[in-house]
C-alpha cells in the first residue's frame, strides 16, 4: 500500500480546489479523504481509479444537494492508493469507524452477538452462552440475535438434551444432583447419573439440533423409546417419550422458520425523512435465530446502495459473513463487496435480492420490520425532542440540550464506594456512554459525597480536556444533572471553574418536602430553588434521568461489593492466577488453610513447582 498526502491548494475551495488535485492522480485504486478549512475530514470515499472519482466532484454542476454541499465546503484533500479495490474497500471503512466524517454513512453500533458453546475440552461438555472472540476450544452455533434468543434456546436444549449448564467449578464439587436433575432438565454427569458414552450421544443429538437435523433426532429418540419398552424399562421410555414431546413443542414454536433457506443473513433497509433503519434476521440450520435493528447515520442524506454497501463492510467487519446474505436493496460495487466478504470468511458468500419464492418473502418480512421500528424510532424522538425542549424551558437553557450527563455516588458507610455517570441525549439514554469510577481517594472511605463528586468530575473532564480541548466532539455534555441541592451544586460549580469549564449548564435534584418523588426541587448556581408541577412531563422525564443513575451506581457498588467478598489473599500473591487460586482452594479448602500449609504440602499441589511454593509460603510468613 502506497500513500500519498497533499497539501491545501493554496486560495482554492470547492469544485476548483478539487480540479487542482487532477494532475497529481492516476488511475489507481485508493481512498481520497475531503477536508475543510479546519481541517476536518468531511468525508472519506473510495474508488476504483482516483483519477476518474475525483474528476466528478470537480464538475460544477450536477451533483445532488448532499454532495454538493460537501463538495463546498472542501478546501483540500488527501489520498492514500491501494494495490486492490478490496483493499480500497477495506481502507475506507477502517477510516470511517475512526475519523466518523459528517457525510459518511456510519454504523454507530457494533456490539457482538452471542453464540452457543459446546466445549470439547471436558468429558461431560456443559452447555453456555458465549460471546466475543472464539478463542475457546469447542462447537459454536451462532450468531444469535440477542442473549434472549440465546437463553430460550438453551433452555430448549435442557429440556430435550438434558445437558449441563453448570460451571466446571460446580460440576467437579457437588456431591449430590441439583434441581436441575429433579425438574428433568439436567441428566445430572456430575454424580453418575449417566454413563460418559451416554452423554457423549446427547451432546451428538444437541449437535445435531443445532445444525438443523432435528428430523433425524427425533427419529432416533422414537427408536430409543421403542427398544426400552420392548425390554420392559417403562421409567427409562416415559423419559424419553417426555424428551420426544418437547423436540415436538420446540418444532411447532418454530414453525415460521424457513425450509428452504439453510444458513442467511437477511437485511433489510428502510429509508424515511433522512433516518434509515436496517434489519438482520439470522437464519442458521433452517431455524430463525432471531434479528436486530440498527439505525445508521446516514451521512447528510445518503441514498439506500451507498448506505447499504457502508453497512455490510462495516457490520461484517469483526463478524463472520454466512455463505448467503439477501438483501432488500442493491449495493454500490456489489462485485467488490462480494469479493471483500468472501475474503473475511475465507469461503465464498453470495449476496442477492430475491424477486419471487420463500426468500423474497423473507425479505419482505424484513423490510416491514424495518419499517415499523423506523416509524416507532421517529415517534420515539418526536417525543424526546418535544422533552429536551421542555427542559430547556424549565432551566432557562439557551437550546436544547444535545448530551445530558447525570451523575451519582453509592457506597456502604464508605465501602466500595463507586461513582456513576450515566448520559442521555435525543435517542433516549446511550448506554454505550455510560462510565463507573472506582472511588480512589480517602473521600469514599470517610463518606463524603462532595469529596466523591470532585473525584469523578475531576477525573471525567481532565481526560475530556485532554482528548478534546478544542470540543469538536459531541463527547461535551450541554446540561450536568447532580443528585443533590445547593450545596451540592455550589461544590460542583467550584470544581468545574478549578478545572475551567465553567460554561457548562448544571441542575442539581434534590427529593424535595418529605422527600417524596414528585416534590422535587431543582437547585441552580446563584438562583433560588424551583419546583415543577406534579405532572409536568419535564419532571417525570427529569426523575427518569435520575432513577437510571442511581440504578447504574447502585449495579456498580454491589458488582464491586460482590467482587470484593470473593476475593482471598492469594489474588495478592504474585503469580498465582485464576488456575492456580483454584487448584488451590481445592486442595486445601479456603485461603486460611493455604496461608498455614507448610512448604511440602504447598508442592504437593497440582501446578505448584518448588519455586511457585517457596512464593506463596513466603508471602503469607515473611511478610515483615
Amino acid at each position: 500500500m502506497q500513500g500519498e498526502d497533499d497539501e491545501q491548494a493554496s486560495g482554492l475551495t470547492g469544485h476548483e480546489c478539487i480540479q487542482a488535485y487532477l494532475k497529481t492522480l492516476d488511475g489507481s485504486p485508493g481512498v481520497y479523504r475531503m477536508l475543510n478549512a479546519a481541517s476536518e475530514v468531511l468525508y472519506v470515499g473510495k474508488a476504483r481509479n482516483l483519477r476518474a472519482r475525483v474528476s466528478n466532484y470537480a464538475r460544477p454542476s450536477g451533483h445532488s444537494g448532499r454532495i454538493a454541499r460537501m463538495i463546498r465546503e472542501t478546501c483540500s484533500m488527501m489520498f492514500l492508493t491501494t494495490r486492490t479495490e478490496t483493499e480500497a474497500l477495506l481502507l475506507e471503512q477502517n477510516l470511517i469507524k475512526q475519523l466518523k466524517p459528517r457525510y459518511n454513512v456510519l454504523l454507530r453500533d457494533d456490539k457482538s452477538f452471542p453464540n452457543i458453546l459446546i466445549p470439547t475440552d471436558h468429558p461431560f461438555p456443559m452447555l453456555k452462552k458465549h460471546r466475543g472472540k472464539r478463542s475457546e476450544k469447542g462447537l459454536y452455533f451462532g450468531p444469535f440475535a440477542s442473549a434472549g434468543a440465546v437463553n430460550r434456546t438453551l433452555n430448549q436444549l435442557q429440556r430435550v438434551f438434558l445437558l449441563r449448564t453448570c460451571t466446571d467449578s460446580s460440576f467437579e464439587s457437588r456431591t449430590r444432583p441439583c434441581l436441575l436433575y429433579q425438574i428433568k432438565r439436567c441428566a445430572a454427569p456430575c454424580v453418575g447419573k449417566i454413563a460418559a458414552p451416554d452423554y457423549a450421544n446427547l451432546v451428538a443429538d444437541a449437535q445435531r439440533f443445532l445444525e438443523g437435523r432435528t428430523t433425524a433426532v427425533q427419529a432416533n429418540l422414537a427408536r430409543e423409546m421403542s427398544t426400552a419398552s420392548d425390554a420392559m424399562e417403562f421409567e427409562r421410555a416415559a423419559a424419553l417419550r417426555d424428551r420426544i414431546k418437547a423436540l415436538t413443542q420446540v418444532q411447532s414454536s418454530q414453525g415460521i422458520n424457513p425450509r428452504g433457506v439453510a444458513e442467511a443473513d437477511v437485511i433489510a433497509l428502510h429509508l424515511e425523512g433522512g433516518q434509515a433503519c436496517v434489519q438482520v434476521f439470522f437464519i442458521r440450520a433452517n431455524q430463525s435465530w432471531g434479528n436486530r435493528d440498527f439505525y445508521p447515520r446516514t451521512g447528510a442524506g445518503a441514498e439506500e446502495p451507498e448506505i447499504m454497501e457502508a453497512f455490510l463492510a462495516q457490520f461484517y467487519d469483526d463478524k463472520e459473513p454466512p455463505r448467503l446474505i439477501l438483501l432488500s436493496h442493491p449495493v454500490d460495487n456489489p462485485d467488490l463487496v462480494q469479493a471483500l466478504l468472501s475474503e473475511r470468511a475465507g469461503r465464498k458468500v453470495t449476496m442477492g435480492i430475491p424477486q419471487r419464492g420463500e426468500k423474497a418473502e423473507l425479505v419482505e418480512n424484513a423490510a416491514r420490520n424495518a419499517r415499523e421500528s423506523l416509524a416507532r424510532r421517529m415517534a420515539e424522538g418526536a417525543t424526546q425532542n418535544k422533552l429536551l425542549a421542555g427542559l430547556a424551558e424549565a432551566f432557562d437553557l439557551d437550546a436544547p440540550p444535545k448530551r445530558i450527563e447525570v451523575y451519582d455516588n453509592s457506597h456502604i458507610q464508605g465501602t466500595n464506594a463507586v461513582g456513576g455517570m450515566i448520559v442521555a441525549g435525543a435517542e433516549g439514554f446511550i448506554k454505550s456512554q455510560y462510565r463507573k469510577f472506582n472511588i480512589r481517594s480517602e473521600a469514599g472511605a470517610n463518606s463524603d459525597d462532595f469529596g466523591m463528586m470532585k473525584e469523578v468530575l475531576t477525573r471525567r473532564f481532565e481526560r475530556l480536556i485532554k482528548e478534546d480541548p478544542e470540543r469538536k466532539s459531541d463527547a461535551w455534555p450541554d446540561l450536568l444533572l447532580i443528585d443533590g441541592g445547593a450545596g451540592q451544586v455550589s461544590a460542583v460549580a467550584g470544581i468545574m471553574a478549578e478545572l475551567g469549564v465553567d460554561d457548562i449548564a448544571m441542575v442539581g435534584v434534590a427529593k424535595g418536602v418529605d422527600r417524596d418523588a414528585g416534590k422535587e426541587e431543582f437547585h441552580r448556581p446563584g438562583e433560588p430553588a424551583f419546583a415543577l408541577r406534579m405532572n409536568d412531563p419535564v419532571l417525570y422525564f427529569v426523575q427518569r434521568l435520575r432513577d437510571e443513575a442511581h440504578r447504574w451506581a447502585i449495579g456498580a457498588h454491589r458488582a464491586k461489593r460482590a467482587k470484593a467478598v470473593s476475593a482471598t489473599p492469594l489474588d495478592d500473591i504474585p503469580g498465582v492466577g485464576a488456575a492456580r487460586k483454584k487448584a488451590l482452594l481445592a486442595h486445601f479448602g479456603s485461603a486460611k488453610a493455604v496461608a498455614r500449609a507448610g512448604l511440602g504440602d504447598l508442592q504437593a499441589v497440582e501446578g505448584i513447582s518448588a519455586t511457585m511454593a517457596q512464593s506463596i509460603h513466603d508471602f503469607f510468613h515473611d511478610r515483615g
